[in-house]
């Protein structure tokens, strides 16, 4: 490096480095995958995220805030009604989820318990309804419908419930209370 001496001030060149078209390229994908997301999530075609383990299953819906699977696991919401399949097989279960969900909904109501068991009166103990249940809740027709589920607490099935926090139907007519003095 014999020879080699350091620039001044005024001998240094500016040179503005363009950014690369790959940054501009990853914004707009970004916002395209942003879009892409968002419009499945209104065609009720999003995906769940499913945290499952032997006993606990949890899912929630695209987009929705995670505070609010975490409220329900804890069993901060109440549930409205509860449906219990014990004793009935996988086809007699389907049936009757879809009742239940659709006459839920109807009525408005947000949370719901479904007692699916254990699995402990099965066929070499396995749970057959608990994974199928998960699976109708977040891959099935009502997915759209649904924005969480969790595992009961102890007190309301445990490992053999699920709490499951429905959507407000955006087509329910809300009552209107009139106060002194409104005009028509």
């Amino acid at each position: 490096m014999a020879g080699v001496r350091q620039l001044g001030e005024r001998e240094r060149a500016r040179v503005d480095v363009p950014p690369p078209a790959s940054a501009a390229r990853a914004v707009v994908s970004a916002d395209a995958e942003a879009f892409a997301e968002l419009s499945e999530l209104v065609a009720g075609t999003g995906h769940f995220d499913i945290s499952d383990s032997d006993e606990h299953v949890e899912g929630i819906a695209d987009g929705v805030d995670p505070r609010l699977l975490k409220r329900l696991r804890a069993g901060e919401f109440a549930y409205q009604a509860h449906l219990d399949l014990h004793g009935l097989t996988a086809a007699e279960a389907r049936v009757a989820v879809d009742r239940f969900l659709f006459a839920s909904h109807q009525a408005g109501q947000r949370c719901v318990l479904i007692i699916h068991g254990r699995g402990l009166n099965s066929k070499d103990h396995v749970p057959v309804l608990k994974q199928r249940v998960a699976t109708w809740l977040a891959r099935g027709r009502w997915s759209r419908f649904i924005l969480a589920f969790a595992s009961a607490r102890a007190c309301d099935g445990g490992a053999g419930a699920l709490y499951v926090l429905l959507r407000r139907d955006r087509k329910a007519k809300r009552a209107v209370h009139v106060l002194n003095g409104a005009k028509w």
